[in-house]
């Protein structure tokens, strides 16, 4: 969780042009811990706080790798700060991995038999159609589907 915002923080220069998105997640998400977990599996309730946790850290991704938008400054500033996962950034930047979903799909230690999740197998190889991820709920994250 970010940290609260405060006056002894100086926030570089272009804070001001994500600060209303990255609001706007946090919001979500405190919306997501919130929410009554009524009927859902002990892991289901994750879920929705992965995919936002997922959608800030590929928010300010995609603004400095891809866009070049901000500058390293900020990019640096918004992984201090926990806005964004700077371990799932790196997977990121990595051949194969560049749609990872989280951290815990590629954990060997985390599934059977030492392996990944299934959600990192391409959507062709599978023998079923249809697979959630047990940790995260994502569908496919593998490269070249």
């Amino acid at each position: 969780m970010p940290k609260v915002k405060t006056s002894k923080i100086k926030y570089p220069n272009g804070w001001e042009l994500i600060e209303p998105t990255l609001r706007e997640l946090d919001a979500k998400m405190r919306e997501a811990e919130n929410d009554p977990q009524d009927g859902k599996r002990k892991c289901e309730a994750l879920w929705p706080i992965f995919k936002i946790s997922h959608q800030r850290s590929r928010y300010i991704f995609d603004l400095f790798y891809k866009r070049s938008e901000i500058s390293r400054e900020l990019y640096e500033f918004c992984l201090e700060q926990g806005y964004a996962d700077a371990n799932l950034i790196a997977k990121w930047k990595k051949p194969g991995y560049e749609r990872l979903c989280c951290l815990r799909c590629i954990q060997p230690r985390d599934h059977n038999f030492g392996t990944t999740c299934v959600c990192r197998v391409p959507k062709h190889l599978r023998e079923e159609k249809v697979v959630e991820c047990v940790h995260c709920g994502c569908r496919g994250c593998a490269s070249g589907d």
